[in-house]
């Protein structure tokens, strides 16, 4: 009797794990608590992201502003394959502990770049809101080992008020 409820609840835990997946990386994030996909002719500025052997970003901090849109260059100049992702850190943790099950688990979305040994990708990234966003390493054991960075949005409030004064004259 217990061996069938198992067979049973096994289809039912993957069946589970895939809706969440595929939730997470057909773009069912709350993408918009960290910005939106960017596009490329509208890029003020290129960040050059190291990802190396260390389990370090480097640099692993940036400061933008609120509205920008930032094209990063992640670069793996380590051995083995890195990515980055950018999410909220409640996010990057659950994720991280789905790739943790699945280690050959392939994703692609406009807020990550999975990049193999000696090259290098890109992502474009609008920042809408400001606050911070994290980024991770997500291949297993990577971000335990601290690979992990930050980027802090100003707020771009002295434009909004500026516009408003435009208006009223």
């Amino acid at each position: 009797m217990k061996s069938r409820n198992l067979l049973i609840a096994i289809p039912g835990i993957f069946l589970a794990m895939t809706a969440m997946a595929s939730g997470n990386h057909a773009g069912g994030h709350d993408n918009e608590a960290i910005g939106k996909p960017g596009v490329a002719s509208k890029v003020v500025r290129t960040v050059n992201i190291d990802m190396t052997d260390d389990m370090r970003f480097h640099s692993s901090t940036f400061n933008v502003k609120q509205g920008e849109t930032i094209r990063f260059i992640a670069k793996n100049s380590g051995q083995v394959k890195h990515e980055m992702v950018l999410g909220t850190e409640k996010e990057l943790k659950e994720h991280y502990e789905v790739m943790k099950k699945y280690p050959e688990m392939e994703h692609a979305d406009a807020n990550m770049v999975t990049v193999a040994p000696g090259m290098s990708g890109e992502i474009i990234w609008q920042f809408t809101k400001a606050g911070k966003v994290d980024f991770a390493c997500l291949q297993p054991g990577h971000y335990d080992a601290g690979m992990k960075g930050q980027i802090k949005i100003a707020a771009n409030k002295v434009n909004n008020k500026e516009d408003g004064h435009a208006h009223n004259h």
